[in-house]
């Protein structure tokens, strides 16, 4: 097994930007699957219209008006307590959308 920190070139770059470490080439590798991945996924739900990993379990947030009120203040909640401000249930204080 190679270190991470092992460099090499990639013969068809720029040679400006040939060289690099083992470590960035895992990375590129799997940046690259992920998107092409991705990809693969996106054609696939518009052929058969399924999301998500199996019926039942689309990974798709609700399109619930009362749940994404409950998010947003979920999240605002948590953004003012990591901010030292403390919570607020005062729907006066909230930014405007």
């Amino acid at each position: 097994m190679l270190p991470l920190d092992t460099t090499g070139t990639v013969p068809w770059w720029p040679a400006d930007r040939a060289g690099l470490t083992l470590h960035h080439a895992v990375v590129r590798v799997i940046a690259d699957t992920s998107r092409h991945a991705g990809h693969a996924d996106i054609l696939r739900e518009q052929l058969d219209g399924a999301t998500g990993e199996r019926p039942g379990a689309t990974s798709l947030p609700s399109d619930d008006p009362a749940w994404w009120a409950a998010y947003r203040d979920r999240l605002e909640r948590a953004a003012r307590e990591a901010a030292g401000n403390g919570t607020t249930d005062d729907p006066g204080t909230r930014a405007a959308p």
